[in-house]
């Protein structure tokens, strides 16, 4: 089962918890977007081809997102390393601009066509093809965790194998502290809300 619908993360737990499927067969479409606008943003920035740029967005798809800078990096050059070397921009400021501009792209969209469609639909069509393909493709879909970071019981993005089973494995990337401490406060978030939908 493949969810899209927002709240993603609260969707494809609900999904999960009622469906009876297993969880390696419940898929939320997570922060694949997020992180495809992530590469692309940077990528724009320092004026590299975005297949070069790699980097994630985990996390809940939404307000508490982390951007995995510790991790990100340009043909194997660590961002803020690559960023020393072409002068484009002070750090913090592009940190937070492009940080900014990932988790609010919906929202610009919205307020100029009323809706986001296209970006949405290439995100699933993207992990669809994962699974068809059978491709180990590794995309930061919503899956139900079991002790990653110390976070159980919980739907959220994270690396994942993603193939014909559905969610492989749910990879733990190295974190510094600060964005594991950001990751387990997205998982407190989304734990709240379904504290309130009792199932």
């Amino acid at each position: 089962l493949l969810v899209v619908t927002n709240p993603v993360d609260i969707l494809t737990y609900v999904t999960y918890k009622i469906s009876g499927f297993p969880k390696n067969k419940v898929i939320g479409s997570g922060t694949v977007l997020d992180t495809a606008r992530f590469r692309y943003l940077l990528a724009h920035h320092v004026g590299i081809d975005a297949r070069n740029v790699h980097g994630y967005i985990i996390g809940e798809h939404g307000d508490t997102e982390v951007t995995v800078w510790s991790s990100a990096n340009i043909a194997g050059i660590h961002a803020d390393e690559y960023c020393e070397k072409c002068h484009k921009c002070d750090e913090k400021i592009r940190k937070h601009k492009i940080f900014e501009d990932v988790k609010n792209a919906a929202y610009k969209i919205i307020e100029k066509k009323g809706a986001t469609y296209y970006a949405v639909a290439l995100a699933v069509k993207r992990i669809v093809e994962a699974i068809v393909r059978d491709e180990n493709s590794i995309l930061t879909v919503s899956g139900m965790l079991d002790g990653q970071y110390g976070i159980d019981d919980v739907c959220l993005s994270l690396p994942t194998i993603v193939n014909s089973k559905g969610i492989g494995t749910i990879l733990n990337i190295p974190l510094d502290n600060r964005e594991i401490d950001l990751l387990n406060k997205s998982a407190e978030t989304l734990k709240e809300v379904i504290k309130v939908l009792e199932i």
